[in-house]
């Protein structure tokens, strides 16, 4: 039974040395997105991807304990293991409630950021590129729609050449509406946002699935050990 217990928690631990990477790759997948809409980098937003790759370094380093835990069936490592697998939980729970609860945060964020962006769109080239990419990428023009771009005073009767259905060079000089997307970037980029959270969220529940199999396996296991003991 001890033997059977360590061989299944062995391969839950490396099970979640797998989740560790997949929770590091998801940290820095977040950073490079809200890198690319978010240019100030000091708002409560970019915690979450921090949070994300420290939880997943830590899951790692755990995930290796309880790997050599199960293989000497060390009553010390496993409950080592399950103690910050539980921890790890919390911290995961934790981090969910708050991206909920500052979801509406993050998009106000964007917007302030987007329009500040806009109003530097002419004298950085840099803003101007990373503009160019979001409304290209998601078919957009503006931050709320097209006219937005009415208040820049060195965009007067023009939108950049990325709002148009057919880029070509000057094509939003003069342009006619009907040959520019006119929705707005902000909503656009929400949605698709509101979009990838649900695979997200899938690959978090599979993970905590997998995080609550493998306490119990480490909890059985550390009971198997302890029974052992006490025979000897």
């Amino acid at each position: 039974m001890c033997v059977l217990g360590s061989r299944l928690t062995g391969n839950f631990s490396f099970l979640h040395l797998a989740c560790a990477v997949g929770l590091i790759a998801v940290g820095v997948g977040t950073h490079l997105v809200l890198n690319q809409t978010i240019t100030n980098g000091a708002t409560p937003s970019f915690l979450l991807p921090v949070v994300i790759i420290a939880v997943g370094a830590f899951l790692f380093l755990v995930a290796f304990v309880g790997c050599c835990g199960a293989c000497k069936e060390n009553y010390c490592l496993m409950i080592t293991f399950a103690i910050f697998l539980s921890l790890i939980m919390l911290v995961e729970v934790a981090a969910a409630i708050a991206g909920y609860v500052f979801r509406d945060k993050v998009r106000s964020e964007f917007n302030k950021d987007f329009r500040q962006q806009m109003k530097n769109y002419p004298k950085d080239n840099q803003t101007a590129s990373i503009l160019d990419k979001m409304q290209k990428d998601f078919e957009c023009c503006g931050a709320a729609n097209y006219t937005d771009w009415e208040k820049i005073p060195t965009m007067t009767n023009r939108v950049p050449d990325s709002c148009c259905v057919n880029i070509t060079h000057n094509c939003g000089v003069n342009f006619i509406v009907k040959d520019i997307h006119t929705e707005g970037c902000v909503e656009k980029i929400a949605a698709w946002l509101r979009k990838n959270v649900l695979v997200v969220a899938a690959a978090a529940l599979g993970i905590a699935f997998v995080e609550i199999l493998g306490i119990v396996l480490a909890c059985c296991l550390v009971k198997s050990i302890r029974s052992g003991y006490e025979v000897m």
